[in-house]
């Protein structure tokens, strides 16, 4: 998405689709890691990316609820994602758990977006999930960060 999101419903959907890009680069990192960390790191990205795919749902529900409609393809993802697809081949493990730390800020940046248009909109519902949802990509950050320390 090129625009500013100016409702919630669409900030929800920008999130979304940054949610399902971010699911699948963890899952790429997950299946392509490699190095003396192997197995901690391969654990560790196979967790978020669970905790990715799991607010996916509860996030397009609140689009529908919001009265919007929600995604419909893989390309409707490529059209409104911000988080940038990885399609090296070969990603040094290091630049792997940067690069995921960085788009879950993104992510969460995008959350907050949401937030304050759900707070603008009077919606304390959404505006509640979505505390839990940036919480979620902070702690993520973080792992990521003190991980790679």
């Amino acid at each position: 998405m090129t625009n500013k999101p100016n409702t919630t419903a669409e900030a929800l959907n920008q999130v979304l689709a940054d949610s399902f890009a971010l699911y699948l680069k963890t899952k790429n990192f997950h299946w392509h890691v490699a190095g003396p960390h192997f197995r901690d790191y391969h654990l560790l990205l196979d967790d978020q990316a669970q905790q990715i795919l799991a607010i996916t749902d509860p996030i397009a529900e609140r689009v529908r609820k919001r009265g919007g409609t929600t995604l419909r393809s893989i390309g409707h993802v490529g059209r409104l994602q911000t988080i940038a697809d990885n399609d090296k081949e070969q990603v040094d493990a290091a630049a792997m758990l940067g690069e995921l730390r960085r788009d879950n800020d993104a992510l969460a940046d995008g959350l907050r977006t949401a937030r304050e248009l759900a707070e603008q909109e009077g919606d304390s519902a959404t505006s509640s999930l979505i505390d839990d949802w940036i919480d979620q990509a902070e702690q993520r950050s973080w792992f990521l960060r003190e991980t790679a320390a």
